[in-house]
């Protein structure tokens, strides 16, 4: 597992590609430019007031399309909007280079449906670390056995939303959000703005998000007792705006609030709390009282933990 397994699968990868179709070529010369370029402006461009402007808008717009939109809408369907914002989520999301709403969320109820065994695309339990945290998502196509329910349409994921024309449409070009922004943020403020507006804050989503796949099933504190390893987070939870604590969203997956305590910061939470209120969003799905306390005293019970074990061969 880990790096003999990634450089193998990225060598086929590498050869069966094709730039706008269902799995992008050279990810890793991709990944090698953004990471040489994001180390440039961190050494050699220093930011002014423009240019962290155009960072922190460019991080939480994006972050917030991959937790708000991708995760909790299009994977686990915990609150309810139009079709025209249900767009505008899969656009924020798609320009964080995270590939397409359909292929996100169908193999992130694959990641449920398998935690931390090994049928678990991003496991650092029967991977490594290092492959759950990115070298999955390089070379996912030839390692997982998965996404042919994505590409034959038998997903639950795809069969929700591939009667939306716009959404397949932005699945199969994902690569053309990312493009636009990255010409708007040179547009704006050449390259400083090229770096600091598009690349910096990219692969700090990346980082950010792939750190729910890899320190949030090592590190941290379990208050449910689950199938798998995940654990909650603090510092995971602040710069995902909520994704970090994942102990609480693995007990409740199809819950819109995964911050379920008052010091738990959920920020992309809190947006959707406020769209609510604005009439964009609805339905917010939240466990009740009586449901987290039920959880908690069975994760108490001795034999209820083994029971979860049990589920994933002892882990």
């Amino acid at each position: 597992m880990g790096m003999p397994r990634f450089i193998a699968a990225q060598i086929q990868r590498e050869k069966i590609g094709w730039p706008m179709g269902p799995g992008p070529p050279l990810l890793v010369t991709t990944s090698v430019i953004m990471h040489t370029a994001g180390t440039y402006a961190l050494l050699f461009c220093q930011p002014g007031g423009l240019e962290l402007g155009m960072f922190a808008s460019s991080y939480a717009v994006r972050m917030f399309g991959i937790t708000g939109g991708f995760h909790r809408y299009f994977a686990h369907n915990s609150y309810k909007t139009s079709r025209p914002f249900q767009f505008v989520l899969a656009l924020m999301g798609t320009s964080a280079w995270q590939k397409g709403p359909l292929w996100w969320a169908s193999h992130h109820v694959e990641h449920h449906l398998h935690s931390d065994r090994i049928k678990d695309a991003h496991s650092p339990v029967t991977g490594s670390l290092w492959w759950a945290h990115m070298g999955w998502f390089w070379a996912t196509a030839e390692h997982d056995v998965h996404p042919q329910k994505y590409l034959d349409g038998t997903s639950r994921v795809a069969k929700k939303f591939n009667e939306y024309p716009e959404l397949v449409a932005l699945d199969k070009f994902h690569h053309l959000p990312g493009i636009i922004l990255m010409a708007t943020c040179y547009g704006v403020d050449g390259g400083a703005g090229l770096l600091w507006g598009f690349v910096v804050p990219t692969v700090a989503v990346w980082h950010s998000t792939f750190c729910v796949n890899s320190v949030c099933h090592v590190w941290g504190s379990r208050r449910f007792a689950t199938s798998d390893n995940s654990r909650n987070n603090p510092f995971v939870g602040l710069i995902t705006f909520g994704e970090g604590w994942h102990n609480n969203h693995h007990a409740f997956p199809w819950s819109v609030r995964q911050g379920l305590k008052w010091w738990e910061m959920d920020i992309s939470y809190m947006i959707l709390r406020t769209l609510e209120r604005a009439g964009v969003v609805w339905d917010l799905k939240v466990p009740t009282n009586e449901q987290i306390t039920r959880v908690e005293e069975k994760s108490r019970n001795g034999e209820y933990q083994q029971r979860m074990l049990a589920k994933n061969g002892g882990l």
